[in-house]
């Protein structure tokens, strides 16, 4: 009892295993550099949006353009805690879609009402940037938006105030990479497209430009 109230080292707790699949590693695939290997949408940006929205909006320096910086994809399930199975498959979906490995989140605070504690697994998500980046809003705008059923659009309001936009999937199966039979319940998902516009006009323009294919007013 004396040595550790003196300070004794303690014995750091070990890290826990994480879920066993195994997902491509494009960290180590050569980064795109060439004007004629960059995904469609950096051509379409750099030809189309960016001088589209310099002339829209005044800007007298290109590097004033708003532009996507960084888009997160996050699963949120509840129903993990009572059948631990469905994170799993989450976890396995979102990292097939992405190519990438996603982390698990976990709960921050304890709430007695849902019978969650603080640390508990309840879903996983994932942060794309760069070519990847591109690569899956390239996907995201022409295969799996337009194998939703019964499309219009996606809504002109979801924006954050500062130029972000948040879509929400009600089902994965609108990626072709996701087999139902694998899946004890199909997820759900949001796609978070962080942008560096100040506001939600130069935002929206910017998407709009890029062919987010928003529902009209």
């Amino acid at each position: 009892m004396a040595k550790a109230q003196r300070g004794a080292p303690t014995q750091k707790k070990k890290a826990e295993p994480g879920f066993p699949f195994k997902f491509r590693k494009l960290q180590e695939e050569p980064l795109r550099r060439g004007p004629k290997d960059r995904p469609r949408v950096v051509t379409r940006y750099l030809d189309e949006a960016r001088p589209a929205l310099q002339k829209e909006f005044g800007y007298s320096n290109p590097f004033q353009v708003p532009r996507i910086e960084k888009i997160v994809l996050n699963i949120g399930l509840g129903e993990a805690l009572k059948t631990p199975k469905l994170l799993e498959q989450a976890f396995e979906s979102l990292g097939l879609i992405t190519g990438q490995r996603p982390v698990v989140t976990r709960a921050k605070q304890s709430i007695a009402g849902f019978k969650l504690r603080e640390g508990m697994k309840i879903g996983c998500m994932v942060t794309l940037r760069g070519p990847r980046m591109w690569e899956f809003f390239d996907r995201l705008l022409t295969v799996a938006l337009p194998r939703t059923r019964d499309f219009r659009g996606v809504s002109r309001r979801a924006f954050d105030g500062r130029g972000n936009y948040t879509l929400g999937i009600r089902e994965l199966l609108i990626f072709p990479e996701i087999d139902i039979d694998k899946l004890d319940k199909v997820p759900g998902m949001n796609v978070c497209v962080h942008t560096s516009a100040k506001t939600d006009d130069e935002g929206r323009a910017l998407l709009t430009h890029m062919g987010v294919p928003f529902r009209a007013a």
